[in-house]
């Protein structure tokens, strides 16, 4: 295997930092509507992939029939799941909704458990308790400050199901196409349907103040592609286990982000709650990555006693 042109984890490192701005950026664009803000974050990442596409471009081709409705579902769902977690932001705190938004892997896992009968684990049953327990506990702490903040911990465990659809709907399709093509794809549905969404609640497209493009180009830029890009390309070099446990610190990076930035201080039930959260995570990510390397030890082992 050839060394890396640059460290991984130095990658890894920037790609959590960049995903931890996300939430921030929203915050600082109060004027615009969070499906206008999610529509231009994914419309101007799709203008500014397209250079790129140049190369890729005859994959279109072969993409079949079936890769296409995939491909379709999922950004829709991608759409969504940015319309209700940006939704969130506009009533509770950054460090509640993007700790909930976290718990994308726990649903994930119970969507393979009904649509691939997919089994649990001791471990992994464990931890997931753990993790749901942490979520309860931060809605109920912001239940008893606000309702309106208890609403917005809603909208947030209805992002993380929605981006878990967009997930569990493009991993057959991503198998089959490069990453740059399924992102493109994925995107543009995405704003699309984005487009199609605020052209029926009647939202306006422009006039919004200067800080607000800015917001719009930083979100398209910084946690799209100095994020997520940089996580895709360490996937490379290091094992998915590792970029899913860099992922459970973006939770503290935008709280951190949020009182320095924001002012917002972070509650004691959301102190507990999140801690909860993570420590269930990160037992769920080392369960879950146990029982995938047992899984190909015995088909491995049976493989060879086969030949």
């Amino acid at each position: 295997m050839r060394i890396p042109p640059f460290n991984p984890y130095a990658a890894i490192t920037v790609g959590v930092i960049s995903v931890s701005t996300a939430a921030i950026l929203v915050k600082l664009a109060p004027e615009a509507p969070a499906s206008i803000i999610a529509n231009y974050r994914l419309l101007l990442a799709v203008i500014i992939m397209i250079p790129f596409m140049v190369k890729t471009k005859h994959e279109f081709r072969f993409i079949t029939k079936n890769d296409w409705i995939l491909c379709s579902l999922a950004g829709v769902f991608l759409a969504f799941h940015f319309i209700f977690w940006f939704e969130s932001l506009n009533y509770t705190s950054v460090a509640s909704s993007v700790v909930l938004v976290t718990l994308q892997p726990i649903f994930a896992f119970l969507g393979t458990f009904l649509f691939y009968q997919e089994r649990f684990s001791a471990g992994t049953l464990i931890s997931m308790i753990i993790a749901l327990t942490g979520s309860v506990i931060i809605s109920w702490g912001d239940f008893k400050i606000s309702g309106i903040a208890f609403y917005g911990d809603i909208l947030a465990i209805i992002g993380a199901i929605m981006v878990t659809g967009y997930f569990l709907l493009g991993q057959n399709a991503r198998k089959r196409l490069s990453l740059m093509t399924y992102t493109f794809v994925v995107y543009g549905v995405s704003s699309i349907t984005l487009i199609a969404y605020n052209l029926i609640l009647g939202n306006a497209f422009f006039g919004y103040p200067i800080g607000n493009w800015m917001v719009f180009i930083g979100l398209a830029i910084i946690p799209t592609f100095l994020g997520h890009t940089l996580f895709n390309w360490a996937l490379k070099w290091v094992s998915t286990a590792t970029i899913s446990m860099a992922i459970v610190f973006e939770p503290i990076g935008a709280s951190l982000l949020a009182y320095l930035i924001l002012g917002e201080a972070i509650s004691a039930t959301q102190w507990l709650g999140g801690s909860i959260i993570l420590f269930g995570l990160s037992l769920f990510i080392v369960s879950t990555s146990r029982k995938s390397i047992l899984t190909i030890s015995n088909k491995s082992k049976r493989s060879n006693s086969e030949s």
